[in-house]
């Protein structure tokens, strides 16, 4: 055990060492709940508050390898699921089971964290259903998080391709223990966990009526998106929250490099912005802001609005009139009056690591900074960038395997006659609503967007004063009619197939009887 710890310990050392000192742009984490601009002083908060008395943990052994044969395929481990049976009318009336894919974070949160199930199974007499992605959680392979993370051997089995696998191997346990063979599946998912259930509607769709895909930014592969739509977005939401606020941000890079380039400057800039350590290099406190700001538009959810928090900040610049000054005001609008600021120390977490993984291997998504917007240019390097996760990984990352294996490249010629029932919801104030699917795709492939929405906000929970903004109110409703529909399509279906069949039993019986009257005859 002391060598395997060994080895984790280096992992984590050669992360730090090798995605501190890069200057590329980092790719932003695809979640459904606003944890990214986290630390030990910042922790990430939920404002849902429900109950999880009603929440039951289950474990399933699942099969390590979906795809191969070898001994080592047939290896299992523990996946963990939490389901909710409160609102289910149960197997007998064939009720609908929501199954909730997990992403990269544990689930623990989940049932509170995207209440949007929560708050509809009632008017659905829905199971719920939470299900943990591999290598996240508790569902980790080979004993450990540390023997799972070892070397490239151990962490391969990590991708989208086994986890819906996992999904769907799991789903017909829970209907077979449940006795619910007839129960209409929804596959739920947000951000990257909606990638996955668009993804699992297509290639299980005998598992699956139908999924609800929130901001999942599927054409953000292969250059469908241009690399610079993220912070193309993030500068527009801050533009229209202020131009003033804008301008301001957009001047202050080349500031704290003035600063930074000064004898003492970086002590200057430690001073100026309360950093928790001293700054090393100015791209420390740059890569913070940068952060802070994707985070804010990505999550600029009603009521609190954080891009407007720190565009309200720096407008009214309460520590001084110059840049810095108002840049460091935003900075504490959004974080308050904490100890320091910038450089906080922090946990390097399992789902820090694992998305790390996930971007270095399939899920590339080449983010890169343009010469339009509020930042510094900062192009995305796919060089650089895989040599960063070779060194780390001791493998390259196949940037062309989502759309290989998915799709993605003439997504309305390829999925108008092959998919059906899939909602793909975005906000487009989210960053990542640029890679997302905006148009309707056929009259079952649908898209519903809000101009003022944000990333998964759809899924959140509805405000417990009924002051969510009347169109999200609207959008979430609409969402709802669609689910309807396919689970009362699912129903009439179901009752002609069984009367197909009761028919064709009586027919055969019937020929039966005629038969052996014709024998008696002759």
């Amino acid at each position: 055990m002391e060598n395997q710890s060994l080895l984790f310990q280096c992992l984590l050392f050669s992360f730090l060492m090798y995605f501190t000192s890069t200057h590329s742009v980092k790719i932003p984490r695809l979640s459904p709940i606003p944890t990214w601009d986290t630390s030990l002083h910042h922790p990430a908060t939920f404002d849902a508050k429900i109950s999880t008395d009603n929440i039951n943990t289950f474990y399933y052994k699942q099969l390590l390898d979906h795809f191969n044969y070898r001994p080592q395929s047939y290896k299992t481990f523990q996946q963990r699921y939490l389901i909710n049976f409160k609102y289910w009318a149960g197997a007998n009336s064939s009720a609908p089971i929501f199954a909730y894919l997990g992403a990269e974070e544990a689930i623990d949160y989940s049932p509170e964290g995207v209440a949007f199930l929560t708050d509809n199974a009632a008017s659905f007499n829905a199971l719920l259903l939470y299900i943990e992605h591999r290598y996240y959680g508790k569902s980790v392979p080979f004993g450990s998080r540390e023997e799972a993370f070892k070397n490239a051997r151990t962490i391969g089995y990590f991708n989208s391709a086994q986890a819906i696998a996992d999904y769907a191997s799991l789903l017909l346990h829970v209907k077979k223990t449940l006795h619910a063979p007839n129960s209409p599946v929804i596959v739920i998912g947000g951000s990257y966990g909606g990638m996955l259930a668009s993804w699992f509607r297509l290639k299980y769709p005998h598992m699956a009526i139908g999924a609800l895909a929130s901001s999942a930014p599927i054409l953000y592969f292969d250059d469908i998106t241009p690399q610079d739509g993220y912070y193309s977005v993030v500068s527009r939401d801050f533009r229209e929250a202020s131009e003033t606020c804008y301008q301001t941000i957009l001047q202050s890079w080349s500031e704290i490099d003035s600063v930074a380039s000064q004898p003492k400057g970086l002590s200057l800039l430690s001073q100026r912005f309360n950093t928790c350590r001293p700054l090393n290099k100015s791209y420390e406190l740059k890569e913070y802001l940068i952060n802070m700001y994707a985070s804010a538009a990505q999550y600029n959810h009603p009521p609190r609005y954080p891009v407007t928090v720190i565009c309200g900040g720096i407008d009214k610049g309460s520590f001084g009139s110059d840049i810095l000054s108002k840049i460091y005001a935003g900075v504490v609008a959004l974080r308050g009056n904490t100890t320091c600021k910038v450089n906080a120390p922090s946990n390097l977490s399992e789902t820090t690591l694992g998305w790390r993984w996930q971007t270095c291997s399939e899920i590339v998504i080449p983010i890169g900074i343009g010469n339009n917007s509020m930042f510094q240019p900062d192009p995305f390097s796919f060089k650089s960038f895989a040599n960063d996760c070779k060194k780390l990984y001791g493998v390259s990352p196949r940037p062309h395997w989502v759309t290989t294996y998915y799709g993605g490249h003439n997504i309305k010629l390829s999925l108008q006659k092959f998919g059906s029932n899939i909602i793909f919801s975005n906000g487009l104030r989210d960053p990542y609503s640029s890679g997302g699917v905006l148009e309707n795709i056929s009259d079952t492939v649908v898209a519903i967007h809000a101009v003022n929405g944000s990333h998964c906000l759809d899924i959140m929970g509805a405000n417990v004063n009924h002051s969510d903004p009347e169109w999200l109110v609207e959008m979430r409703n609409k969402e709802i009619k669609i689910m309807k529909g396919w689970i009362t399509q699912y129903y009439d279906d179901l009752l002609a197939l069984n009367e197909t069949i009761k028919w064709g039993i009586l027919c055969r019986e019937d020929t039966e009887k005629v038969f052996w009257w014709l024998l008696v005859l002759s």
